[in-house]
């Protein structure tokens, strides 16, 4: 059989299985920088789009908040994965992913697609209120921390997302949460998709990253696990598999699933068309998560 049939045919169950369904994807790392992957991306979000799933993408934006704190002369700080976000440095954020959010929508529409891009604040999206963090010191004693303006998300209002999606437009959303009192709050990106992903009990929540997955060892990308269960998530997190920017991720996925999703994935946003290996083959790429 002609590769390219063969290509097709083990597509179609997966075709039919996801039409009208919505996936929510995290776009961010390598693939929103690398021209030829950001092709990659737009091509596979349009073709998601034109086979009947509901495409949902939620931005990242880190490295360029992180290039504008630079130019200001603020050096940036990170508590377990989370920037810390002063009242300046909320600004430089809004600012800056409201800038990555229309590049989005340019690059898809340029590919066929029909896109409008949303901040967490347009129409009350998404709800937030100060987040509380705790680290564990020396001593082994746990302390409060203040990340100053970052979000906990405490609502997703989602008819502005259902309206655009029933007038066949592809929803792009900045990371940027809105409190009762007006406040703008900085949101990381991926627990942002993991709460848009309960609140419509997607199918899939697929997080984009720059490493292959969950590893055992980080200097072994043949040390990729594959499938995590829910329930094994806090034993990795003690024995040091899931750490760092990883923590997130991990938990955003936690989210999701407990809210009714389906399946989460963390995949490799470095490899070309990642999204549609993910979703249409039989293999998939990547760590999935799964209840």
């Amino acid at each position: 059989m002609n590769r390219t049939a063969e290509v097709l045919i083990e597509a179609l169950p997966y075709i039919r299985r996801f039409y009208d369904r919505r996936i929510v994807i995290k776009y961010g790392g390598a693939a929103m920088e690398d021209e030829t992957l950001i092709h990659s991306v737009m091509q596979d979000i349009v073709l998601m789009k034109y086979v009947g799933i509901r495409p949902i993408i939620v931005h990242g934006g880190g490295p360029r908040i992180t290039e504008w704190m630079d130019k200001l002369g603020k050096v940036p700080e990170f508590v377990q994965g989370l920037r810390v976000t002063d009242a300046e440095t909320v600004e430089i954020a809004e600012m800056v992913l409201g800038s990555i959010n229309k590049e989005i929508v340019a690059r898809i529409n340029q590919h066929g697609g029909k896109a409008i891009g949303l901040s967490g604040k347009d129409a009350n999206l998404i709800l937030a209120e100060k987040q509380q963090t705790q680290v564990t010191d020396e001593t082994g004693q746990q302390i409060d921390v203040d990340l100053g303006y970052v979000g906990k998300i405490i609502g997703v209002n989602t008819e502005s997302i259902i309206a655009l999606d029933q007038a066949d437009y592809i929803p792009v959303i900045s990371p940027i949460g809105v409190g009762v009192n007006g406040q703008t709050y900085n949101i990381n990106a991926d627990t942002m998709a993991g709460e848009i992903a309960s609140a419509f009990q997607a199918e899939k929540l697929i997080l984009l990253t720059d490493t292959r997955g969950i590893l055992k060892d980080l200097s072994d990308v043949s040390s990729l696990i594959p499938t995590i269960h829910i329930r094994e998530v806090d034993t990795f997190i003690k024995d040091g598999f899931i750490g760092g920017g990883m923590l997130p991720k991990v938990e955003a996925c936690t989210t999701a699933l407990m809210g009714g999703v389906y399946k989460t994935h963390i995949i490799d946003g470095r490899i070309p068309h990642s999204l549609l290996l993910e979703i249409f083959t039989e293999g998939g790429i990547g760590t999935e998560i799964v209840r």
